[in-house]
């Protein structure tokens, strides 16, 4: 399985943040800014507090990674995201996780209707 770029440090997130264009759900709030000279997409997660206890964080953040990886085929290469879940997503399943995200993505315009290897 392929492995996530990440967006780790405060200067990376701020510079997505300031320079960036944000689309947003009642879940989620995605960031997206686009990266030419990149080869590859980063992912930034955002899980506040009050979303529960640290498991329940770091289950919030493991289910947002496996469906960025899912979509990662379908998603425009060379962009930096950042992710920040709202309260509501700490009461849903996976499933509901990835469609909820999927809109978010589709209204940012950044994720493919259908998968690039069957467009060939």
């Amino acid at each position: 399985m392929k492995t996530l770029k990440r967006l780790k440090k405060n200067q990376d997130f701020q510079v997505v943040f300031k320079d960036g264009k944000s689309f947003a759900n009642r879940q989620f709030v995605v960031y997206v800014l686009n990266q030419p000279n990149q080869p590859y997409s980063r992912l930034g997660l955002s899980v506040s507090k009050k979303m529960g206890n640290a498991v329940m964080r770091n289950h919030i953040k493991r289910y947002i990674k496996a469906i960025f990886r899912e979509f990662s085929d379908r998603l425009e290469v060379g962009n930096d995201y950042i992710i920040i879940s709202r309260k509501p997503v700490s009461t849903m399943s996976h499933v509901e996780m990835q469609k909820s995200l999927e809109h978010v993505l589709k209204k940012a315009h950044v994720l493919a209707t259908v998968r690039r290897e069957l467009q060939r």
